[in-house]
């Protein structure tokens, strides 16, 4: 595969900003301090790696970025927006609308096909049938699943699967993608394709991308890396030469 394009983001625009953000979760009696003062940026049209060995908060950092997770302190602003004055119904609109998710599990629903699947989060946004089984259509096929349009999740590979869970993560064409752990079921020669397909419906529709991975060469995908331990960001970095980029997704200087 050729080298891809640089990316079109100049890092003025923050999309998503954390200031201080804390949370907390009790253990019985025993608080767990998942996240401990979290402070930073995401950029919009930012690729973006969040590293970290289990239990360092990198998962509940994704979810808190998602607005997932509600901070036990701080503040999260979303376009500018302080999420904090939302109301729960304000913040699932804005998720439907803002935010595709991306799951280790793949979470499809078995008994729909391909095409429902990825249509499914358009029906909650009042789009017209036409339009989102066209749109639906279109998503799958730009990831080479044209033939498995009405295949059930059980009827196709891993990786087939992983990809209709991408396709339906772009359903509502949101500002943000978040992959929590996007490889972790499948093999390695799989995971590169799920990555390359990702890097380029990153490249071609500027879209912000986080990534959630322990994975140094998944990581190596990405443009910002954030190193998390013990829920506090110990490195926040411009990925350089010096980090692994894969051979074929080395950005041109």
């Amino acid at each position: 595969m050729p080298d891809p394009a640089p990316r079109k983001h100049d890092h003025t625009e923050v999309l998503i900003r954390l200031e201080g953000v804390k949370k907390t979760y009790m253990m019985g009696k025993v608080p767990v301090y998942a996240l401990r003062g979290v402070t930073m940026d995401v950029y919009r049209g930012e690729f973006v790696a969040i590293m970290g060995p289990s239990g360092s908060g990198k998962s509940t950092l994704m979810n808190t970025l998602g607005a997932l997770d509600v901070p036990t302190g701080g503040k999260i602003y979303f376009e500018g927006k302080d999420l904090s004055r939302f109301s729960e119904s304000d913040l699932a609109r804005m998720r439907g609308k803002k935010v595709g998710f991306i799951f280790q599990q793949f979470n499809l629903i078995p008994t729909l096909t391909a095409v429902e699947n990825v249509a499914l989060p358009m029906v909650f946004q009042g789009i017209p049938e036409k339009e989102r089984l066209a749109r639906a259509k279109m998503l799958l096929s730009d990831l080479g699943l044209e033939k498995r349009l009405n295949h059930r999740p059980m009827e196709m590979s891993g990786g087939e699967q992983q990809r209709v869970a991408i396709a339906r993560a772009f359903a509502n064409n949101p500002d943000v993608i978040l992959a929590d752990e996007p490889t972790g079921n499948l093999d390695s020669k799989t995971g590169k394709q799920i990555m390359s397909f990702l890097w380029e419906l990153h490249l071609k529709e500027n879209k912000t991308i986080i990534v959630v991975t322990h994975d140094p060469l998944i990581a190596g995908y990405a443009e910002t890396l954030v190193n998390i331990r013990d829920g506090e960001i110990v490195k926040n970095h411009i990925a350089s030469k010096e980090f692994l980029w894969p051979t074929d997704h080395r950005l041109k200087k």
